[in-house]
């Protein structure tokens, strides 16, 4: 910190803390806006909404308003998976559909582009639905993106409906999280009553975004236990499938960050539980199928959970045992964002690696501290542009017994709705820091010399050039699965690859040695 002006000093400090697990007094800066000039690892708001949300939906067409650039940033078929069931099925995620606004437009207004631009989508294919991004020139001229959607479903027919997900609405991508949520539960979930879903165990997977095929693995495991995944939001995912999400008797949450909104709302509508679970590691997904199980309560299929958990669990010991002596003891930094800074702590723990410093890009307090810190986070201004919906129980729709069940089960020290967090899992002396900078990022890797660095593609190159492997867990560096029991075989073998190679001891910048460019300068004093 010595290195900043006194002012953001003061600030940035705040976002460091030197994790005591029994310490529950201990306080992150989280959700906070960026100091201006720090280059920053997050996203914007935009890019929460349509890239994180809605990217990885198939069958709806996402129009971005806006100039082209932004659609193209968030054109996500380079990290996130699908498969459509038959050859016939829609599958729009590898189109990016923008307005690709020009100056006429900013000055003019782009409503009638927009209009044009939904026509032409719907003519040319013909799609189940339409949503439509603002970006952050969209907000600064007034285009009414909510007043095109409503003209254009009327002329249509079809579910048109928009997000005012403007880049600069929040401090981070989670603003976007939490527009998106907003917006699919007050216009998609529950809107189809008409498809009835008769499977025994009807589950929602939240949170699993499906990058590097994740899902496939987790749907084959769901499949095999006799679990019915009616909707996965959003890896893998259909619009429609969200349409009849309320007729579930669970929904199951991978990511707090990005999707809790809509698993609390659809408990205070319909009545149905969630709690929390990680698929990123072997031990972390037993428990979380076996937590699935339990809550079914079916004797059938908590045995056929536990043939699948020992069955898998002895290929992964398997590679465990050869590749943990190899990694032992070696170092990991990861600063990455939703949950996967805490998630993949446990693949490192289970091949005896140390996790000495994590933390997330656009984190609030309680994915840091818990749950429990909620009611005293202080709401800022940036957090009230956010649309604020009112959710009340719809009496007619609303499931009595799945309530009675989680009472039952709660009674019995069964876990509902909580997150503990992730400082509570880290090691005492470990350090947690919120939306790291780049300067911070390469100061941290000259003091401690990390064996591996996990982030994201903007640091990527820049952190290999300090001799340091970086693995990316945004896109895993088109690697992966990396989920389930296979998933962490891969990893496990993934991390084999790159911490056994000398390469990275091979590396020496050149102009460490000699300066490619000299020059001097000349000073004249009147």
């Amino acid at each position: 910190m010595a290195k900043y002006p006194g002012k953001v000093q003061k600030k940035r400090s705040k976002a460091f803390v030197i994790n005591d697990p029994e310490d529950e007094t201990l306080e992150v800066q989280a959700n906070v806006r960026t100091i201006p000039g720090i280059i920053t690892q997050r996203g914007c708001t935009y890019a929460g909404c349509k890239g994180v949300i809605l990217g990885p939906t198939r069958d709806v067409v996402n129009i971005v308003h806006g100039p082209i650039g932004c659609s193209f940033y968030a054109w996500l078929t380079r990290r996130n998976q699908t498969r459509p069931l038959t050859d016939e099925d829609p599958n729009y995620m590898n189109y990016a559909f923008s307005t690709d606004m020009q100056d006429s437009n900013i000055v003019f207004g782009g409503e009638t582009k927009l209009k044009k631009a939904v026509k032409e989508a719907y003519e040319m294919f013909k799609p189940h639905s339409i949503a439509i991004f603002s970006t952050c020139p969209v907000g600064l001229i007034g285009d009414d993106v909510h007043a095109v959607a409503r003209e254009m479903k009327e002329e249509l027919g079809i579910n048109i409906f928009g997000f005012s997900c403007e880049g600069y609405r929040g401090v981070s991508q989670s603003a976007g999280h939490h527009i998106a949520n907003n917006k699919i539960f007050t216009n998609v979930v529950g809107i189809n009553e008409t498809k009835e879903v008769k499977a025994k165990f009807r589950m929602n997977m939240m949170g699993e975004y499906n990058i590097g095929g994740d899902a496939f693995i987790l749907e084959e495991y769901f499949k095999e236990m006799g679990v019915e995944l009616v909707a996965s939001f959003s890896g893998n995912s259909t619009i429609e499938s969200y349409e009849y999400a309320h007729q579930v008797d669970l929904n199951v949450v991978m990511c707090h960050r990005s999707i809790n909104y809509i698993a609390e709302m659809m408990e205070k509508k319909y009545g149905i539980p969630w709690f929390k679970v990680n698929f990123i590691g072997a031990e972390a997904t037993a428990k979380s199928l076996m937590k699935i199980a339990e809550y079914f309560g079916d004797a059938e299929l908590i045995e056929r959970t536990k043939k699948l958990i020992d069955r898998e669990f002895k290929r992964v010991e398997e590679v465990v045992t050869k590749v943990r002596p190899k990694v032992e003891g070696k170092k990991a930094m990861m600063f990455v964002g939703g949950s996967r800074a805490h998630h993949y702590q446990e693949l490192f723990a289970e091949l005896g690696m140390e996790t000495i410093a994590a933390g997330y890009e656009f984190a609030h307090r309680d994915d840091y501290e818990g749950r429990r810190v909620i009611p005293n986070i202080k709401i800022d201004a940036d957090t009230r542009n956010i649309e604020d919906i009112t959710v009340e129980k719809l009496e007619e729709q609303f499931r009595p017994e799945l309530q009675e069940r989680k009472a039952e089960l709660e009674a019995k020290e069964f876990e509902f709705e909580n997150y503990d967090g992730m400082m509570p899992d880290m090691r005492k002396g470990a350090l947690v820091i919120d939306d790291i900078s780049h300067y911070e990022s390469e100061a941290l890797i000259e003091k401690v010399k990390p064996d591996i660095f996990c982030a994201g593609i903007k640091e990527k190159y820049v952190i290999q050039k300090h001799g340091i492997p970086l693995k990316q867990l945004h896109s895993y560096d088109y690697g992966g699965p990396y989920a389930g029991f296979q998933g962490a075989i891969n990893f496990y073998l993934e991390m084999e690859r790159m911490l056994t190679t000398n390469v990275w001891k091979m590396i020496d910048a050149p102009w460490k040695q000699e300066p490619d460019i000299v020059g001097s300068v000349v000073t004249e004093y009147c």
